[in-house]
């Protein structure tokens, strides 16, 4: 990712929530590996402070500030024990008093990557997408990363566990399988590229020449790899071609991985709204960290 370095590193939400302290060690590992800053946000959403009566006490406001440090100041302990691997990285913390979601998606212009816990405290966390994640995963301006607070249900250590990219040949794929090479290479494990390109009903289709849809898309898996295998010689890369539902094979073949990096859209069956049918499946079911490749 570095072609689309920013100004701000690496942005984090911090909000005092399993998933959010969660979302910050990943955060700070990213930050060490990539030598890049690392910033810690909290938002103070001043729409609570209002109710039906009228403002609540003033008192509101200074003790939301105060439990605004507290959860930074914990945030940040978090984010430096977790990058002790390079304790030179830059972390620093930020509030702000704004709606949370804008002023994420406002972040996300001068930053390199946006990661979030998969839902938050409070009524947030009865969704199993937040709704801070899942709007940043349809608006940010940067790549988003979405983590959650259980661990990754991996065979082996986490350390050791590859990569995953899901590739369909779209523009959105292309930069995900950039994200992908970029991670695997620098936290040194092997990268699965998987293609599953259409839906189980095709293959009942009548006249169907099924061998040369798989020459393309076999053909089409090469090419979007080619490229990066010669800019990252040191990562090993696993192609899975399979005709399946892409949502079903991507979860499966997670199970074994340490991170999934997706497109925002895609073509064909990925196709349609950028959390559609198989990022929406992906991300809600996946344990593992996963990082939708947004355009800037």
């Amino acid at each position: 990712m570095s072609a689309h370095a920013k100004g701000q590193g690496i942005i984090v939400g911090a909000d005092g929530s399993p998933a959010s302290a969660a979302a910050i060690r990943w955060a700070a590992k990213d930050a060490a590996l990539r030598h890049l800053s690392l910033t810690v946000v909290h938002v103070i959403n001043p729409a609570v402070t209002q109710w039906p009566h009228g403002p609540l006490p003033n008192d509101v406001a200074v003790w939301q500030e105060s439990q605004g440090r507290l959860i930074l100041a914990a945030a940040l302990k978090i984010a430096r024990d977790a990058a002790r691997i390079r304790p030179t990285v830059s972390i620093d913390t930020e509030m702000y008093s704004s709606a949370t979601i804008p002023t994420f998606v406002d972040l996300s212009k001068d930053a390199e990557l946006i990661v979030v816990g998969n839902h938050g405290r409070g009524a947030l966390a009865r969704s199993v997408l937040g709704s801070v994640s899942s709007s940043l995963i349809r608006h940010a301006h940067c790549p988003v990363a979405v983590v959650r607070d259980e661990q990754p249900r991996t065979p082996s250590p986490v350390q050791r566990a590859p990569v995953l990219v899901g590739i369909d040949g779209s523009p959105a794929s292309a930069l995900a399988t950039q994200i992908a090479f970029d991670e695997a290479s620098r936290r040194r494990v092997h990268l699965v590229a998987v293609h599953a390109w259409s839906d189980t009903e095709i293959v009942e289709l009548p006249g169907l020449d099924w061998s040369a849809v798989q020459a393309e898309e076999e053909r089409l898996l090469a090419e979007q790899l080619a490229g990066w295998q010669e800019r990252y010689p040191d990562v090993t890369v696993h192609r899975r071609l399979v005709c399946d539902r892409p949502a079903r094979v991507l979860v499966e073949t997670s199970e074994a991985a340490q991170l999934v990096v997706l497109g925002s859209h895609g073509r064909g069956v990925f196709a349609g709204a950028l959390l559609g049918s198989v990022g929406n499946a992906v991300v809600q079911a996946v344990h593992t960290p996963v990082i939708v490749a947004r355009h800037p």
